[in-house]
């Protein structure tokens, strides 16, 4: 669908199919069609992304050499007022260069911010709450796709670093299970959310993959023994939470394979719980299942690799570590690829009678 006249006849098609007298603006309709298609691809954003890092690291490095590090009022005269252009400026216009100017401006104001608060013996709690308000109040003020997905990484860093500065390990545990559940509602309940508000529909994309690397962040910290002491007796609580979700995602798999019977469905509940049991010593392989669960039932090819990646890392990151012994480690990724290959028969073969039909 590319003009005027493509547009026309699809209205007139919806037109006709209804049996009611429908009005639509054709103009209007012609025009956010153009905007979007104007919009630019993903890996155009993530390139825009790393462009807009390795200018702030240039220009960080320039900073340097001028001195402005030895000023605590220079770094915040200067930082704040960046934080704002980059937020901002992407209001004029949409294009690449402006995209890649805001991304470096917004990240170049948070680090003197940041460094210029730090040089002021500011606490680093303080710090985090800061940035975490002023990047949660960006994400409501500014409708840009890379100023949203930054921000959103900045909150979520944000009380990450706060768990880590102050010891408290195993409160990672509420942290994966609170985004283990925002992010299942938010696949799930995809099409409410983006018709709830239009301010939302923008923000949706960038916060939903921003929230999946956050919660790849918590998974991989909970992973690492050398970056914190957190207790395995509690680690039961995410993993919990997430076969939870699985399950629940599962649910909805149903309606999509169009599975009908109770018995079907209470046999293939008991047989991933069988399954998943095991996992409960590794709460990252099973959040990475569950993005890879959640990515196939929306059909996001993008986190959908994301999760099969990290599946991949976490798997290897899990037989490496010394808390579990090889036989525990070998029931776990025994299950584990039952459980993909149980999925893969089960859908291909649903599929497969379905274009029988």
């Amino acid at each position: 669908m590319r003009t005027k006249e493509d547009i026309k006849q699809l209205l007139n098609t919806l037109q006709d199919a209804s049996a009611k007298d429908l009005k639509f603006n054709e103009e209007e309709i012609y025009k956010d069609y153009e905007k979007g298609n104007n919009h630019q691809s993903l890996p155009i954003k993530i390139l825009s992304i790393f462009g807009g890092i390795l200018a702030s690291l240039f220009f960080m490095g320039f900073l340097f050499i001028t001195g402005i590090y030895d000023s605590e009022l220079g770094l915040l005269a200067l930082g704040i007022p960046l934080i704002i252009f980059g937020a901002f400026i992407t209001k004029v216009t949409d294009s690449i260069l402006l995209d890649t100017l805001s991304i470096s401006a917004y990240i170049i104001g948070f680090v003197l911010l940041g460094v210029g608060l730090s040089q002021m013996e500011t606490h680093v709690n303080v710090i985090s709450l800061i940035f975490i308000a002023i990047a949660a109040s960006t994400l409501f003020i500014v409708r840009s796709y890379l100023i949203s997905f930054v921000s959103v990484l900045i909150v979520c860093g944000g009380f990450l670093f706060l768990i880590i500065s102050n010891h408290t390990f195993d409160s990672i545990h509420v942290y994966i299970s609170l985004l283990a559940i925002v992010l299942t509602l938010l696949y799930l309940k995809e099409a409410k959310l983006i018709t709830y508000s239009k301010a939302f529909s923008q923000l949706y994309d960038s916060v939903r993959i921003a929230l999946v690397f956050s919660f790849l962040a918590g998974l991989f910290f909970l992973g690492r023994n050398d970056m914190g002491e957190h207790s395995i007796e509690y680690i039961w609580i995410s993993s919990l939470v997430i076969v939870a979700a699985i399950l629940y995602v599962i649910s909805y798999l149903f309606e999509m394979l169009n599975i009908k019977k109770n018995e079907q469905k209470y046999g293939i509940y008991a047989l991933s719980v069988l399954i998943l049991l095991p996992t409960i010593f590794s709460p990252a392989i099973s959040g990475a299942i569950l993005i890879i669960l959640l990515s196939f039932l929306v059909n996001y090819k993008t986190s959908l690799v994301i999760g099969v990646v990290a599946f991949i890392y976490f798997v290897s990151q899990y037989y490496y570590d010394l808390h579990y012994t090889l036989l525990t480690k070998s029931i776990v990724l025994f299950c584990s690829g039952i459980l993909f290959l149980g999925l893969y028969f089960l859908t291909h073969k649903k599929l497969s009678s379905d274009e029988k039909i």
